[in-house]
């Protein structure tokens, strides 16, 4: 065995104690969240295209069904407002609040918060993206329930596209409710049992004329998120609409609608890493 200098070696050749240790691997940018959310909200949309359009036609004719019964109790003026505009909301509340704490409430407890947690996304974009989804399918429920409850109350449809602020609000603040709910509840059963309760909550509460209300109950009333969307839009009906107030209403439901989100995203991160 020979043994050679360390100097006879040529100057570019390192012996084994002078090799430099290999950098580690540089890690991939980190998701953006507005592209992710896109992508979740499309993959969500697609999945759920087939199986929530019956559910729809189900949330549009419950609320019409109530218009119609209603008409015969209310004969107009701010009671016909209020039945129109919480039917109307009615169809948001059982698709972004009940069936979104049915969704997330299954996840959780078929381990398919897991799938979620592998995927180069960030959190919020999950619970953003998915309540997007389900939101989107309320609008053409509430579209046709607020023009049928017009018909129905001989309310103007001048207005009716405040649709377009409030679907999207009120949309926010109860899927937000709704995904918080589904990810909280220890059992899938809970979940839906919370979520029928909330759409419970917003049907009793919402379609309602306020003015024939308990003063308890009123204030119940104005802790659902929901309320401020029914209120907003209910206000678009009268002769000369008060839009600072109608702006203020919607306003809350844009605040109740970020707090939801963020207390969703939290429960999500909580549900993805036990």
């Amino acid at each position: 065995m020979s043994v050679v200098p360390a100097g006879a070696l040529p100057a570019g050749v390192l012996t084994a104690e002078e090799t430099v240790p290999p950098r580690p691997a540089a890690l991939g940018p980190r998701a953006r969240l507005w592209p992710s959310l896109a992508a979740v909200y499309r993959a969500q949309l697609s999945r759920a295209r087939v199986a929530r359009i019956p559910l729809l036609f189900v949330a549009t004719f419950q609320s019409v069904g109530i218009m119609i019964l209603m008409r015969g109790v209310v004969d107009g003026g701010g009671e016909a407002r209020a039945v129109v505009a919480g039917s109307a909301v009615l169809v948001v509340a059982f698709v972004a609040l009940n069936l979104l704490a049915q969704y997330f409430g299954q996840l959780r407890a078929s381990g398919g918060l897991d799938h979620y947690a592998t995927l180069p996304v960030p959190p919020a974009a999950v619970v953003l993206g998915a309540a997007g989804a389900y939101a989107s399918f309320t609008v053409p429920g509430t579209v046709v329930t607020a023009a049928v409850g017009c018909a129905l109350f001989g309310l103007p449809l001048a207005h009716l596209w405040i649709l377009a602020a409030v679907i999207p609000l009120a949309g926010a603040a109860l899927a937000g409710l709704g995904a918080a709910l589904g990810l909280l509840a220890p059992r899938p059963e809970l979940a839906t049992l919370l979520g029928q309760l909330g759409m419970s909550a917003a049907l009793l509460l919402g379609v309602l004329p306020p003015e024939r209300m308990p003063e308890a109950v009123r204030v119940a009333r104005d802790l659902l998120p929901s309320t401020y969307g029914v209120e907003a839009f209910a206000r678009t009906f009268a002769p000369h609409p008060d839009w600072a107030r109608v702006l203020g209403d919607l306003a809350v439901c844009g605040v109740v609608g970020v707090i939801s989100l963020a207390v969703a995203t939290w429960a999500y991160r909580r549900a993805a890493v036990r």
